[in-house]
């Protein structure tokens, strides 16, 4: 029996599809909520990898490699400065279009609407006609109990999901593991639940689901099924490092994250969401996000199109 939540997903998402023109998404932003085929998922790199490069060439190596797009970062120390977002954000896509690629997913440090820069970024991005953007993290209020900040951030979320349905753009918040809000799966559900989904969910990253979940990673897919508009893709083990456990980072396919089983329930429950794909594992630096690297960039171009064939390739087996 198909439940009440699938029932009234559905039932949004034909809503939505039906309103694109009056909206203004693009067919992409939507095409995987009825996409039931088994052609490649839409991969985007994220751009923290890529910059040590400018916007065109960023663009330019994006086509090259194979991937849809570019998940652009535009936070402190990122691609695009929040406080330069309404001259560099529109010069940025255009750039990265002129380099034979797109950018419909932005990460950024957006946190409040009562922040005249996060404003700023949510509606350039939209004028420039991008899909979806990533917030910040929440931290835990100090001095507060787990559940007063999560009721004051289900307010704060609210509060966003509003301001993006008047500019047609969705947010998402991360699960990311750690101590910061949105570790487990019901800290994430938790600060939707005032929110107009529609126009805010969650970017779902495996990687981190397993770290916090184990096995469990099941179980908080399954919770937040409804509400996943963007997955994270990238790989982890557990290793001795000095002499202590340590999660170490690694290609995807090369550690503890079963993408086979990912990828049947994914498509299982019909998801086949826009993808930002990261490697956080050594990369002489691009791996976070400086603008000088210690390694020939090639070495970087064939990690990326190593990651994004693995990715492709299990996903088409799954």
């Amino acid at each position: 029996m198909v439940s009440k939540n699938r029932r009234d997903f559905v039932k949004k998402s034909a809503l939505a599809i039906g309103a694109i023109p009056m909206l203004g998404f693009s067919n992409s932003a939507l095409q995987w909520v009825n996409d039931s085929g088994n052609n490649d998922l839409s991969v985007n790199i994220f751009s923290k990898h890529l910059q040590f490069l400018d916007y065109k060439t960023t663009g330019e190596m994006s086509a090259s490699m194979g991937f849809s797009g570019v998940d652009l970062t535009v936070r402190p120390k990122g691609h695009v400065l929040p406080e330069h977002v309404k001259v560099d954000l529109p010069k940025a896509i255009a750039d990265i279009k002129v380099g034979g690629s797109q950018c419909n997913m932005i990460t950024t440090s957006v946190e409040n609407v009562n922040n005249p820069l996060d404003v700023d970024v949510i509606k350039t991005a939209a004028k420039c006609g991008i899909n979806f953007y990533r917030t910040n993290w929440f931290k835990y209020l100090e001095g507060e109990t787990l559940e007063a900040s999560i009721n004051f951030y289900k307010k704060q979320v609210k509060a966003l999901s509003e301001l993006n349905a008047q500019h047609n753009i969705v947010g998402c918040y991360q699960n990311h593991a750690g101590v910061k809000v949105g570790a487990s799966f019901w800290e994430v559900k938790a600060i939707l639940e005032l929110a107009n989904t529609t126009f805010f969910g969650t970017q779902y990253d495996i990687r981190h689901a397993v770290v916090e979940g184990g096995n469990s990673w099941v179980n908080g897919l399954n919770l937040l099924q409804d509400y996943i508009k963007v997955i994270v893709l990238k790989d982890f083990k557990w290793g001795l490092v000095k002499g202590q456990w340590k999660i170490v980072n690694v290609p995807i396919g090369e550690g503890m994250v079963d993408f086979d089983t990912y990828f049947k329930i994914l498509k299982k429950y019909k998801l086949k969401p826009p993808v930002s794909l990261h490697l956080e594992y050594d990369l002489g630096g691009a791996e976070k996000g400086q603008d000088k690297i210690s390694v020939d960039k090639k070495v970087v171009f064939d990690a990326m199109k190593k990651d994004l064939s693995t990715v492709q390739k299990m996903w088409n087996q799954a």
